[in-house]
């Protein structure tokens, strides 16, 4: 037996890789086999090549196959740990979260709002924005870091229309502006999801925050 035909007798047949790996790998693996047959086929017979050469182009795809199944099994252990975070949180429906996002707002409901003025601050002003951008209502609030529960009525004391809002503090040092921070609220947890980016909480309303920017539980 000359060297390309134990080189030949000893390669792996597709059926291994089908066994082994997912069924793109299966497909490259039939491609590299024709690939190394034309190359059988068309070599010169007075020079054929090498079986070191064979060795190293094998070598080659096996460790490109062997990354691809890595690849696939780390993907699935994401997908396991993303499941098994999510049946975690499940026990999170119906409490209230504090997250830095919009709530939502029911006319004579008051909403919970957690804010944190910054130290240097003498002046604090609430401003509440609709679901478009455009400021509902302003107003100075107690420079302490307590919670509040805030009324969701306009300047002129007439109630806000049902909706998303936003709310941030300007935090103020006499008249200079410090800084702006986003506030916190308490909002119903009324769902939990595992999404492409990571698990998502669905609160009151339908809005959708990250569970990764939940600061604090509590019960509803």
């Amino acid at each position: 037996m000359d060297v390309t035909q134990a080189t030949l007798a000893t390669l792996p047949t597709p059926t291994t890789s089908v066994a082994t790996g997912s069924s793109s790998i299966n497909a490259d693996f039939d491609t590299f086999l024709q690939m190394l047959t034309t190359q059988l086929q068309n070599q010169d017979p007075m020079n054929p090549l090498n079986s070191s050469d064979f060795a190293v182009q094998l070598a080659t795809f096996s460790g490109v196959e062997q990354q691809a199944m890595t690849n696939n099994l780390l993907g699935g252990m994401q997908s396991q740990l993303a499941l098994m975070d999510m049946a975690q949180m499940a026990g999170w429906v119906g409490l209230e979260a504090r997250v830095a996002a919009p709530a939502w707002v029911t006319p004579g409901q008051p909403v919970p709002l957690s804010p944190n003025p910054a130290a240097a601050a003498d002046r604090a002003v609430l401003v509440v924005r609709d679901a478009h951008g455009l400021v509902a209502t302003q107003q100075d609030i107690p420079v302490a870091a307590d919670e509040l529960s805030w009324m969701p009525v306009d300047s002129a004391g007439a109630p806000l229309a049902e909706g998303s809002y936003s709310f941030q503090l300007e935090n103020y040092a006499g008249d200079q502006l410090l800084e702006t921070t986003d506030v916190e609220v308490y909002a119903p947890i009324r769902e939990v999801q595992n999404r492409a980016g990571g698990t998502t909480l669905i609160l009151q309303g339908g809005i959708a925050v990250p569970a990764l920017a939940v600061t604090a539980i509590r019960g509803g």
